[in-house]
């Protein structure tokens, strides 16, 4: 009969994705001694301090919480060395100096969302969405110097719908992740690990960090590319293009849910189509048919909703 290690875990993670992780290890009965996450930062209007969601959760739950600013900090060193961790779980956090996930004896393991060795990067559950990826999943891995790169220890597929938005996706692959990392601390727990080095593929995908450029819809794109973008960026950060309704108004719109119709036409790509309860764009190969927008200054609303007060230029188009 294998004997159980003794483990103290120290966990580090910041957004509601990893808060799942670390419910999961609190209901497990696992020994969290101490969390990591992001210090406080402004928000909102009044630009109020605001707390990660690792953070509440973990002061709910009486956890010491530490908040460095510089990860290669002597004093953040000293005080994480203190808390005698003998293993470290890393969810949606950032890049670790070595100092720091080399420190534990049973190592440093970090959730990724995806079956690594594909979308290593930042933003893997948005960019197997916007790929037309049919699943996808999450991996464990220890951590080593680069980036999503270390020794995988377990793994779990999920596939992708084909309406999938990657709100739909996020919650899946959190209660998916939190699962593997209570069953990856357990082999841990039991001395039972069997990594594998990640396979070099030649067709790597990579998930490139989110910004406003690779966010903004090309009409002039395919059916399917313009509707699996727009799929992937919905509901966070949200897919956007310019809307020219005359010669003198461009407004920065964005697009939420939608729904593709294959269908042949001889509209311009980027060309408003308006009836009494619908708003279509043209793209290669059919319609882009918008359900919720949201106009500058303005609340997401439906697409009923903004037809009874927008009027629409006859030759409007979505740039």
């Amino acid at each position: 009969m294998t004997k159980s290690r003794h483990l103290r875990i120290v966990f580090m993670g910041t957004p509601d994705f990893a808060v799942e992780s670390l419910r999961a290890l609190i209901s497990n009965n696992y020994n969290v001694v101490g969390v990591i996450t992001a210090p406080d930062k402004p928000a909102g209007r009044g630009q109020k301090l605001r707390t990660s969601a690792v953070k509440a959760f973990a002061l709910q739950h009486n956890l010491p919480v530490l908040q460095p600013t510089n990860l290669k900090d002597d004093e953040f060193i000293e005080t994480l060395r203190s808390l005698n961790a003998n293993l470290q779980v890393v969810v949606a956090f950032r890049m670790l100096p070595k100092v720091v996930w080399q420190m534990p004896a049973y190592g440093t393991f970090n959730l990724h969302a995806s079956l690594l060795p594909q979308y290593r990067g930042a933003a893997p559950i948005h960019w197997a969405i916007i790929n037309g990826e049919t699943k996808t999943g999450a991996t464990t891995f220890f951590i080593d110097e680069k980036i999503d790169t270390g020794a995988i220890i377990d793994s779990a597929e999920l596939p992708i719908g084909k309406d999938e938005t990657v709100g739909s996706l996020h919650d899946k692959l959190m209660h998916l992740g939190a699962q593997l990392v209570v069953d990856t601390v357990h082999l841990i727990e039991k001395d039972k690990v069997s990594t594998s080095i990640q396979p070099k593929l030649g067709a790597l995908k990579t998930a490139y960090k989110l910004n406003r450029e690779n966010c903004k819809i090309d009409w002039s794109q395919p059916l399917d590319e313009v509707y699996n973008k727009i799929r992937g960026l919905n509901p966070f950060p949200a897919a956007w293009c310019y809307l020219n309704n005359d010669e003198d108004e461009e407004l920065m719109i964005k697009v939420f849910d939608v729904k593709k119709e294959k269908l042949d036409h001889n509209h311009a790509s980027g060309t408003v189509v308006v009836s009494s309860s619908t708003l279509k764009i043209a793209c290669r190969g059919g319609f882009i048919e918008i359900l919720k927008i949201q106009l500058p200054g303005k609340r997401k609303m439906d697409t009923k909703s903004l037809l009874n007060g927008f009027q629409f230029s006859k030759n409007a188009k979505l740039l």
